[in-house]
């Protein structure tokens, strides 16, 4: 049964199993080296506000080396001193918005995704069912903000577009809200789970929790050119 509870089509899309997914899945016909992972997490918050349940996104600042300006969920790189994947996300939101941990419900996580900078991203999915007004991390953060989930969980929502890049053609996802351009990894991971929550449950699934909580640090997986 199709549900329109929106924390209940997080559920669903949690227990559903699903594959990897990577920055190169629209571009298949890139030549690859074996190369190792490095574990990477991020935070999707899902936050209660009047005008229904959100995701809370964060805008990278622009004096930033790596990827400035760009749209990203709070997250990073797992440190040594973190338990799991789970403490890094949770930890790297409350460095980068100021969410306090012992606000969020870890619902789950979705299944790892490949970046073209050489991380491994697991991402968790977190409900901040409490008052929450994020504090941006000057230097590192330009701004925070929130989008509908509903909108987020239309495949609909998600288009194909192009640019081009060292003499190639180059696809990626983009979901688009207002004046934020969300797009690359993040929005192939957002696409990952509006997919999952369309999915029809199989009943063998039900009640199948994530197997895939665990990271591959150290797995070898393909290369290919940066973003």
């Amino acid at each position: 049964m199709t549900t329109t509870d929106p924390l209940d089509r997080i559920r669903q899309a949690l227990a559903l199993s699903g594959s990897e997914s990577s920055d190169f899945d629209l571009n298949t016909g890139y030549q690859h080296q074996e190369r190792m992972l490095r574990p990477a997490a991020v935070l999707v918050p899902l936050i209660d506000r009047p005008q229904g349940l959100s995701v809370l996104l964060t805008k990278r600042a622009s004096g930033l080396k790596h990827h400035p300006g760009q749209i990203a969920f709070p997250g990073g790189k797992v440190d040594d001193t973190d338990a799991d994947v789970t403490a890094a996300a949770l930890r790297e939101a409350h460095e980068e918005v100021g969410l306090n941990p012992a606000l969020v419900t870890v619902m789950g996580a979705m299944p790892i995704h490949e970046t073209v900078t050489g991380f491994a991203v697991t991402p968790i999915l977190g409900h901040i069912s409490a008052p929450f007004s994020p504090v941006v991390e000057a230097g590192e953060v330009e701004e925070a903000f929130f989008v509908p989930l509903d909108h987020l969980l239309r495949v609909e929502s998600y288009s194909i577009q192009q640019r081009r890049w060292l003499g190639q053609w180059r696809s990626f996802y983009t979901v688009p809200w207002g004046p934020y351009y969300i797009w690359g990894a993040t929005a192939r991971m957002l696409r990952a789970l509006a997919a999952a929550a369309r999915a029809r449950p199989v009943q063998a699934q039900v009640g199948t929790t994530m197997a895939f909580m665990s990271t591959t640090a150290g797995r070898s997986r393909r290369a290919a050119m940066p973003m």
